[in-house]
């Protein structure tokens, strides 16, 4: 799929392929005859694709000598030291941008660079279909009580609003989206190993905000935290708000901020916090025990900053004025500072 994007086209001759298991269910004896698995033929039929296989083994290698020798020379200068990248997407880019630095050479001694030779060619190529095709393979499996589904013996959570009902997956080479009807609940890297478990700590923030203490201990949390997601300016923020409000609050608050990354970009949040956690001496405003009314601010202090010691930092002293729906303190507990977290 990705090739017949930069190509731009479809070619109209055999195409050569060697055997690959994606394609090829059975090799018939020594002839050139095959059983081709069902995926491989919608696709072929998708882009009116004319397949030719070569022989197995050493016996073929010399039907697509040019396919090798530029395997090697792709290898050898490009995969040597071998690239290192945070994920799958990032080391496709990679090799995307080698490609595209290879159409400017040229081989041996031809007057005309890959990508001159490259343009005279693509006019002849066969327009691409209108309609996409969808490589993934289909699943549709129930989300457990841990508000997780299992794929391939491997586990993906889902928002914690689903617990009990059918999803639609679609998994790819890559990674795999999860639908509820005909909308994106949730999108994962696919994991590799047998056995692993991927969890997005915004599936669980409902439930964690009920439950607050068993937000430290989550396995989701653990994750966020590995993947860089959970920063150590969370953790400067929410040891302050724990300080000042305790660990049930101070969780609470916490959790409430990171709520906001569904509206706001991750990185504006993290600024956001970084300015109230910057050693600023925060305001001691009177505690207000009426309601917006008897605020000092008209009862906007949910528009502020977000300051653990409790002051509403100006907006113009950082790079997002962060917002957090207000939290109504049980009966009896004191009323927070104007500008606390929520």
């Amino acid at each position: 799929m990705h090739a017949l994007r930069t190509l731009g086209g479809v070619p109209r001759s055999k195409v050569r392929y060697d055997n690959l298991k994606s394609a090829v269910a059975q090799v018939l004896g020594l002839n050139r005859a095959r059983v081709e698995t069902d995926r491989w033929i919608a696709f072929r039929s998708h882009f009116n694709i004319e397949s030719f296989y070569c022989r197995p083994g050493i016996e073929g290698a010399h039907e697509k000598g040019g396919v090798e020798g530029m395997i090697g020379y792709f290898r050898r200068n490009h995969f040597t030291p071998v690239p290192e990248g945070d994920c799958i997407a990032e080391l496709n880019e990679m090799v995307d941008q080698w490609d595209l630095h290879d159409g400017h050479r040229r081989i041996g001694s031809r007057p005309r660079t890959v990508d001159e030779y490259f343009a005279v060619e693509q006019p002849l190529l066969m327009p691409l279909p209108q309609e996409p095709f969808e490589t993934g393979r289909l699943f549709t499996p129930r989300v457990d009580r841990y508000s997780q589904i299992v794929v391939r013996t491997n586990r993906y959570s889902v928002p914690t609003r689903l617990i009990g009902k059918r999803v639609r997956v679609v998994l790819h080479a890559s990674h795999l989206v999860v639908y509820d009807r005909n909308v994106e609940v949730a999108r994962h890297e696919r994991l590799i190993a047998k056995g692993s478990c991927r969890l997005d700590l915004d599936h669980y923030l409902e439930a964690l905000i009920r439950k607050p203490g068993a937000f430290p201990g989550a396995t989701a949390l653990e994750q966020a935290r590995s993947e860089g997601k959970f920063t150590p300016v969370h953790d400067a923020w929410w040891a302050q708000a724990r300080k000042i409000h305790g660990e049930r609050d101070g969780t609470r608050a916490l959790i409430e901020v990171l709520l906001l990354n569904r509206h706001l970009a991750h990185e504006h949040v993290v600024a956001g916090l970084a300015t109230c956690t910057a050693g600023r001496r925060p305001d001691r405003r009177r505690r207000c025990p009426g309601g917006p009314q008897s605020r000092p601010d008209g009862g906007r202090a949910n528009h502020r900053l977000i300051h653990p010691g409790g002051s509403g930092a100006d907006a113009g002293d950082s790079h997002v004025a962060a917002r957090v729906a207000p939290y109504a303190p049980p009966a009896g507990h004191q009323a927070a500072a104007v500008g606390d977290p929520l």
